[in-house]
């Protein structure tokens, strides 16, 4: 793949298109409060016993790598992946109550960028995504994915080139319709 100054890149881009803001889990959530709420990270579920440890609210004002100005606001939300006792996983509707509890003291952006951090006290915070939650033999699963580094003037080059690429090219040619981009 080429970037605009010529350079190939020798890994492709993942560009994550479902990762889900802070309003978008309470959301779903509030549908299914009733229902057990498991995470997901690293191949495995997070134990029974986790706790929400802290939810913290950022607003962000940076220069990317291009020299390009950029601002955002994000929402973390620590959990502590142990287990005690006979605990069950908590359900949503208990995860909801503890985010709205949080929003009586701290101003929580509901389209903030969601990162999650994870750990199980023992080894350090891990930071993730979360991805579009869905329901698994009546339970709410929700799967965290390490958040990468990336470089946002090339995520928004290959973006741009993806979105160009796909809206050349509309159903097969044929009765009236154009071709699809010279392929």
């Amino acid at each position: 793949m080429l970037t605009p100054d010529n350079r190939e890149f020798e890994q492709p881009l993942n560009i994550v298109i479902d990762d889900v803001t802070i309003g978008d889990l309470l959301g779903f959530l509030g549908d299914h409060k009733e229902k057990p709420l498991v995470f997901s990270y690293d191949g495995r579920a997070v134990k029974p016993g986790y706790h929400v440890t802290e939810v913290k609210a950022g607003a962000f004002s940076a220069l990317d790598c291009g020299a390009n100005p950029e601002s955002w606001t994000e929402v973390f939300i620590q959990l502590w992946d142990v287990e005690e006792g006979e605990r069950t996983h908590m359900p949503a509707g208990k995860f909801v109550a503890i985010i709205r509890k949080v929003t009586e003291h701290v101003s929580l952006d509901m389209d903030a960028r969601l990162t999650f951090e994870v750990s199980d006290g023992i080894a350090p915070i891990q930071l993730y995504q979360a991805f579009t939650p869905s329901i698994v033999n009546g339970e709410v699963h929700v799967d965290l994915s390490p958040r990468p580094a990336s470089c946002k003037p090339r995520d928004r080059w290959v973006a741009e080139q993806a979105r160009s690429e796909s809206s050349c090219c509309g159903p097969a040619a044929g009765e009236g319709q154009q071709p699809c981009c010279g392929r």
